[in-house]
């Protein structure tokens, strides 16, 4: 556990936005990480207007080369959780 903005929060967990929350209707889901220097960073992800449909590979394949999912990047970015989703 860590603390964000004064409250506690589970790292490394993305979870759906619910309604209610500060980025509701911006985006889908929501990841609290740590950053290099330790503080607590949050990263939203994901269009809450579109589904996921990995279970169709030419769709699946599509966006991991689309968004180089081979090389995702750091946990800091929505690029790496997006690609971790799919």
């Amino acid at each position: 556990m860590a603390e964000y903005r004064g409250k506690k929060v589970s790292l490394n967990t993305p979870r759906r936005i619910s309604a209610g929350e500060p980025g509701y209707g911006r985006k889908k889901s929501v990841v609290y990480v740590q950053t290099d220097n330790g503080k607590v960073k949050k990263v939203m992800f994901g269009d809450p207007n579109m589904t996921i449909k990995k279970d169709q590979p030419g769709r699946r394949a599509n966006f991991r080369a689309r968004h180089n999912c081979d090389n995702p990047g750091p946990k800091t970015k929505a690029r790496y959780w997006s690609c971790k989703a799919w």
